[in-house]
């Protein structure tokens, strides 16, 4: 086994120790092992470690609901499960779209309803809510937005980006989020009507909540940041600089999978405009920061999910 591998590996068992002193052991014996499972939850908190002791006590396919964990030029630094780890138990949707390749909550969604007519189990794992949504409560089919008007609005604020939308959208938009709120200027952009008016013809969800066992984690903010720090520092130590390196002749900050945490901080260390430390410490905030986000998420859009405490 690889150094990295080895790492991994240890980090997975020090999650599954900890996921065996929580509610996770009574979760798991009043699971029905033909029901589908989907786990949400902030980066870093053992989702991965919960789905994979799920697949192999029950049987199942773990299928991925990262965004980031989608690209074949990221193992490491997206902390998508390790090449042993996946020998244990069948997993889909993971390192298969190429960087450049655009890939949206309707590619994923179309995906996951290909696997869902396969008749397996699927236990459905990750930390991107907005396919949780879409996949729960439907998605509406939106034209896709041509290549020209998303290279503008790549170069534009994000204040003028939120200065063009429409007041429906406007009100119900994360503003902070600028993926999103670009999103939203494209779609009004493209097709002449906000976004918020698309999502109004929301068709049926792929997979209703009621037909499936949703587990949301909750976590400790102390004890995540601390685990956010840690599992960094593993993710250094286990080649995140050299999988960063090994793409930086044709890095592109537009490109979604280039957006990845930990990749723009690495790229400028490798550029030479900050210390290996330095870059260190800025990814630990933009996860932390990440983090919040997604806990805000769950707890406005996940009310109805069963919450795994942890630690």
């Amino acid at each position: 086994m690889s150094q990295t591998g080895a790492r991994f590996n240890a980090g997975q068992i020090a999650l599954e120790k900890e996921l065996a002193k929580t509610q996770a052991v009574a979760l798991l014996q009043g699971l029905d092992c033909a029901r589908p499972v989907l786990i949400a939850g902030p980066t870093a908190s053992g989702k991965s470690a919960l789905a994979l002791k799920i697949a192999e006590e029950q049987g199942g396919v773990i299928v991925n609901a990262d965004a980031s964990q989608v690209y074949a030029c990221w193992r490491v630094i997206s902390a998508r499960p390790s090449a042993a780890e996946e020998t244990r138990a069948p997993h889909l949707l993971y390192g298969h779209v190429t960087e450049e390749t655009a890939y949206s909550t309707g590619h994923w969604l179309r995906e996951v309803r290909a696997v869902l007519d396969t008749g397996v189990r699927p236990i459905i794992v990750g930390g991107t809510g907005l396919y949780f949504k879409a996949l729960t409560e439907g998605l509406a089919e939106i034209p896709a937005t041509p290549p020209q008007m998303r290279m503008q609005a790549d170069g534009m604020t994000l204040q003028a980006l939120l200065k063009d939308l429409d007041p429906q959208t406007a009100t119900g938009l994360d503003r902070s989020n600028r993926a999103r709120v670009q999103r939203a200027w494209e779609v009004l952009q493209a097709t002449g009507r906000g976004l918020a008016a698309w999502q109004a013809e929301t068709g049926a969800p792929v997979l209703p909540l009621r037909d499936c066992t949703a587990i949301a984690l909750g976590v400790d903010r102390d004890w995540l940041n601390a685990r956010i720090e840690r599992r960094f520092d593993m993710m250094l130590e286990g080649g995140a600089l050299q999988e960063v390196a090994s793409v930086l002749q044709r890095y592109n900050p537009a490109l979604p999978a280039h957006k990845a945490i930990g990749v723009p901080e690495l790229v400028a260390h490798l550029r030479g405009d900050m210390t290996l430390a330095a870059a260190r410490d800025a990814a630990i905030i933009a996860t932390r920061q990440f983090a919040k986000r997604q806990r805000t998420w769950q707890r406005s859009k996940m009310a109805s999910w069963h919450v795994l405490n942890l630690p």
